[in-house]
C-alpha cells in the first residue's frame, strides 16, 4: 500500500523506505515560529539554539501591546533576537499575524516541516506543508534542538470535483464540509482532486487554517500547478514537494462537489455538524461583524468586502470591524483603495493582529450580543461575553449583513 503526502514527508525526513499510522517519526524541523504570547507569559531566555535561520519571530496577537505584560513581553522577544542574531523578525511596523507572515515571507514550503505554537498553524497545509499547532514547551525544545516527534495519525482525503462558483470562497467550503462530515479528531486531512485547481491559494489557506476548528493533526493540500505558479511567482524555490501514492492507504476518501455549493453559515457554539446554506436561515439580526483572523484576513477577503460595501452604509446599531490580516496586507489594501471603500460604509478598520478574534482586545462582544465574523472560531465566549452568540460565514456574508442589519445571503446584494 502507498503513502498520503503527510506519510510521504516524514518518510523521507526520517529516511525510511515507508511509514504508516501509528508510527512515531522523530523528524528535522525545517522552520519554527515564536509568537508574542509565548514571550509575554512563559519565557525564560535559552543558552543556546540550533539554528538561527530555520527560527522566525513575528510579534501577533496583541499588537502593538495592550498591557504592561504584553510590552514586557515584547522587550524579551527584541532582547531574544538581538542576542541570537535572528534575521527573522517581524516587529511592529512589519507585524501582522503569524500566518500571513508566514505565507507572505516564504516560510511554509512544500515537503517540509513547520511548527509554532498557534493552534492555526496548519495554515501552511495549503502551500503542501507538514505543519501543526504545538504546545509552547515543544516549540522551545524544538528551537533548541532542531526536532519533534510526531505519531501519524491516519489520513481523510477530500476530493474536490468541478468548478467553485465564483460566488462560494474557501470559507464556505470548509462550512459545508464541517456540517456534512463533523470532527476529524486525531486525522489527518488531505485535500485534492481534479477541481482542485478551480480553488485559489487565498481559499487553500482558509480551509487548511480552519483544519484545528475539526481537531485535525495535520490539514494539507496536495501541490499542483496553481501552487508551484504562486510560489514561483514570488521568487519562493529550491523544495521538494511530496504526492500522494496512487495506491496511499486513507481511512476515508469524502466527495466534494464544488458546483453544488453556496453560501454557508455555522450557528453558535461549533463548525462541526452545525451549519447550513445562509439562504436557509431565518432573519437573524446582528450587533457587531467582524471580517479578519488568520482564515480570512487576506488581502482578497478584503477585496470581497470592499465589493460588497462600496456605495453602501452599514446599518444603524451595527458594528463592522475590519482587521487586515498582515501589516503588508494593510498597505496594499490601502494602495487599492480597498480600506476607503470600507471606511466610507462605515466599518472600523483596525490595526493588523489577532485581536477580537481571540476576544483580547480591539473589538470583544457583550452579553447577549450577536457577532457574524469570518475568524477562526464560533464557541461560547470566544470573542467576549460568554452570553454573546457568534455565527461564522465568509466575508462577503459578513459585510452583506453589515449592511442590512441582518445575516444576508450575499448573492441578493448582488455579491
Amino acid at each position: 500500500m502507498g503513502m498520503t503526502i503527510i506519510e510521504k514527508i516524514f518518510a523521507r525526513k526520517t529516511g525510511q523506505s515507508t511509514v504508516s499510522p501509528g508510527d512515531t517519526v522523530v523528524v528535522d524541523v525545517d522552520m519554527t515560529v515564536l509568537i508574542d504570547l509565548q514571550f509575554a507569559r512563559e519565557w525564560v531566555q535559552p543558552n543556546r539554539i540550533h539554528d538561527p535561520e530555520k527560527l522566525a519571530v513575528v510579534m501577533d496577537h496583541a499588537v502593538p501591546a495592550p498591557t504592561v505584560r504584553d510590552a514586557a513581553g515584547g522587550q524579551q522577544a527584541r532582547k531574544f533576537v538581538a542576542d541570537f542574531g535572528i534575521r527573522r523578525f517581524y516587529d511592529v511596523g512589519r507585524h501582522g499575524i503569524s500566518h500571513q507572515v508566514i505565507a507572505e515571507n516564504g516560510l511554509a514550503r512544500p515537503g517540509e516541516v513547520l511548527a509554532c505554537s498557534d493552534s492555526h498553524t496548519c495554515a501552511a497545509g495549503a502551500y503542501s506543508t507538514a505543519a501543526r499547532g504545538l504546545g509552547t514547551d515543544e516549540v522551545y525544545s524544538i528551537m533548541c534542538t532542531g526536532q519533534t516527534w510526531y505519531q501519524i495519525a491516519p489520513t481523510i482525503r477530500y476530493e474536490f470535483y468541478g468548478v467553485k462558483p465564483d460566488t462560494v470562497s474557501g470559507k464556505d467550503i470548509f462550512l459545508h464540509i464541517a456540517n456534512r462530515y463533523g470532527d476529524a479528531v486525531n486525522r489527518n486531512l488531505e485535500y485534492g482532486g481534479s477541481g482542485l485547481a478551480s480553488i485559489p491559494i487565498h481559499d487553500r489557506r482558509t480551509i487548511a487554517t480552519q483544519g484545528a476548528e475539526l481537531s485535525a493533526d495535520f490539514a494539507i493540500f496536495e501541490a499542483d500547478d496553481v501552487l508551484t505558479g504562486h510560489l514561483t511567482a514570488r521568487g519562493i524555490g529550491g523544495y521538494r514537494a511530496a504526492a500522494p501514492d496512487h495506491d496511499a492507504g486513507y481511512h476515508d476518501i469524502r466527495p466534494v462537489e464544488l458546483a453544488t455549493l453556496e453560501p454557508y453559515v455555522a450557528l453558535p457554539g461549533t463548525v462541526s455538524r452545525n451549519g447550513l446554506p445562509v439562504s436557509q436561515l431565518g432573519k437573524q439580526e446582528v450587533d457587531q461583524a467582524f471580517i479578519g483572523s488568520c482564515a480570512n484576513g487576506q488581502l482578497e477577503d478584503l477585496e470581497m468586502a470592499a465589493r460588497v460595501l462600496r456605495g453602501r452604509s452599514i446599518a444603524p446599531g451595527v458594528r463592522l470591524l475590519v482587521t487586515p490580516a498582515s501589516q503588508a496586507v494593510y498597505r496594499k489594501a490601502m494602495r487599492l483603495g480597498y480600506l476607503q471603500d470600507i471606511a466610507d460604509a462605515g466599518a472600523v478598520v483596525t490595526n493588523s493582529t489577532c485581536g477580537a478574534c481571540f476576544g483580547y482586545h480591539m473589538g470583544l462582544v457583550g452579553p447577549g450580543e450577536v457577532c457574524i465574523t469570518s475568524s477562526t472560531r464560533n464557541f461560547t465566549g470566544r470573542m467576549g461575553s460568554t452570553e454573546a452568540r457568534i455565527f461564522m460565514a465568509s466575508p462577503a456574508t459578513v459585510a452583506a449583513s453589515a449592511v442590512t442589519g441582518y445575516i444576508t445571503d450575499p448573492r441578493s446584494l448582488g455579491a
